[in-house]
């Protein structure tokens, strides 16, 4: 297996190299329910707010894998694809090379769910960051629940999209699923006790 490219080996974030005795590490630019903390740190503890980045020439679009309805989030889940003009934005979180496995596990790479790519972002400053994403792969485009959305809506609030782009999230059309979400109310839990640890 080829040893993990470390990105931010050559391209520091927040002037933070990989010096000789740390951990390797890389970047990953998240556009969907990663972009919230809370959601990226439940499988990620290494993930480090780096940067709000946008990739040109990409959208954002939802979809299911193989036509499939995903019983993480009973919707479809977010995916990136070329779109001359569009750009969609993100985080850029910093991590450990050793969380690579349970990103991609988290993205369902091993059963050909998401695929790793690479891409280059533009961050608000206008440094060029090379970073991990993924893409949806073999999929038909479906709705997502509004749990889904709302996490995707939280995290660019949290995170400080443009406000533009915040609104254009918020006017995703959902698919009304109404049920259960267990994955939602873990992260709903996680802010709770973050908010209880805080005051």
């Amino acid at each position: 297996m080829e040893t993990p490219r470390c990105w931010a080996c050559t391209q520091p974030c927040d002037g933070l190299g990989v010096g000789i005795g740390k951990e390797a590490s890389f970047l990953y630019f998240a556009y969907g329910s990663n972009l919230l903390q809370e959601r990226i740190l439940l499988k990620n503890p290494s993930a480090t707010f780096c940067a709000v980045a946008n990739l040109q020439d990409f959208k954002l679009i939802f979809g299911y894998h193989e036509g499939k309805i995903t019983s993480y989030w009973h919707g479809g889940t977010a995916t990136i694809v070329q779109s001359p003009g569009d750009e969609v934005w993100g985080v850029v979180w910093k991590m450990n090379a050793s969380n690579m496995k349970s990103l991609d596990d988290q993205e369902g790479v091993e059963d050909g769910i998401y695929i790793p790519i690479e891409v280059n972002v533009h961050t608000q400053e206008g440094k060029v960051l090379t970073c991990r994403s993924y893409q949806l792969n073999d999929y038909v485009c479906g709705l997502p629940s509004q749990q889904y959305k709302t996490v995707i809506c939280m995290g660019a609030k949290q995170s400080g999209l443009p406000a533009a782009y915040q609104k254009k999230l918020e006017a995703i059309e959902t698919n009304n699923y109404a049920g259960p979400v267990p994955l939602f109310e873990e992260i709903e839990a996680a802010i709770k006790e973050k908010e209880t640890s805080t005051q």
